[in-house]
């Protein structure tokens, strides 16, 4: 059986009132980032995986990133779940256009 693609969208807020919290904040989107997540919008990071026990594993990595304080949460979608969501305000930015999946015809 061919493994579908699926997004791993991980959301967060987290507090930056004081020094330590903002470090904290800054480390948790670079280790996002180092598990090859990209940023979507502030706070919406998102990462393209092959099946979903590949995107269930990122997100068992991502427990060893969590700060202490804040709301994280993290959704799978399908790829079709994911290209049928509506762009209500702006532009699709740079990072997603480059990163979208490309289908290839062979003949």
């Amino acid at each position: 059986m061919e493994e579908k693609f699926m997004r791993v969208l991980v959301m967060f807020d987290m507090p930056t009132s004081s020094k330590e919290d903002r470090r904290a904040s800054a480390k948790f989107r670079k280790d996002l980032i180092k598990e090859g997540f990209m940023m979507l919008q502030f706070s919406v990071y998102m990462r393209i995986c092959k099946g979903v026990a590949s995107a269930n594993n990122h997100i068992d990595k991502l427990y060893l990133y969590l700060p202490r304080k804040g709301h994280i949460r993290a959704l799978v979608l399908t790829e079709k779940q994911f290209d049928n969501m509506r762009l209500l305000l702006g532009q699709r930015s740079e990072c997603e256009k480059a990163n979208a999946p490309r289908q290839l015809s062979l003949f």
